[in-house]
């Protein structure tokens, strides 16, 4: 009988290990794909944004079409833009994009016909509220990003959650804090 305490306390033991290893798994598991979401809707915002800017290229190409460089700059931060694969390339293209927007906004202030236009003041519209959208995202996915390496690095999962195929997510953070310190400029 004195060997039926120890035992008994052995599976308790065992027990008490095995569903808190369950239970750790499954919140990663949970993280892991909350984050990957969060990442997609980053994705798809940045190429909604990217698709508009062909039309508003050609809007302000109508009034200022000798403008070549500005329309290049643009146009290489888009494709720069959707080739991005992480965090951290889309954060430099995000730089690179948020100069583009700037420079081309900059080009239409001179015109103001374009101002006027149905057309471009449309286009405003929506990349304002795409722009939204994306910092919207950004956020959702850097608190996913938060909570996953948090989980990751807490004690005492720290000793066993990266040989389970876990690891610590790169935030999507702007490398260049001046380069959206003024964002784009959109007037109506």
């Amino acid at each position: 009988m004195e060997w039926l305490i120890p035992l008994i306390i052995v599976v308790v033991l065992v027990l008490v290990i095995g569903i808190y290893l369950w239970a750790t798994y499954n919140s990663l598991v949970t993280l892991n794909v909350r984050v990957d979401e969060a990442w997609s809707d980053i994705t798809v915002q940045l190429k909604r944004r990217a698709d508009l800017i062909p039309n508003l290229i050609e809007a302000v190409k109508g009034y200022a079409a000798h403008e070549k460089a500005v329309f290049e700059n643009v146009t290489k931060a888009r494709a720069e833009t959707l080739s991005a694969s992480g965090p951290a390339e889309a954060s430099a293209a995000e730089n690179h994009m948020q100069q583009a927007l700037k420079s081309i906004f900059a080009v239409a202030e001179a015109y103001p016909q374009l101002q006027a236009s149905q057309n471009f003041l449309q286009l405003q519209s929506e990349l304002v509220d795409t722009e939204d959208k994306i910092q919207a995202s950004r956020r959702f996915y850097n608190g996913g990003v938060r909570e996953l390496n948090t989980k990751i690095k807490v004690f005492p999962n720290t000793l066993f959650v990266r040989s389970l195929g876990f690891h610590e997510r790169e935030f999507f953070e702007v490398t260049e804090a001046a380069a959206i310190a003024e964002p784009p400029r959109v007037q109506f």
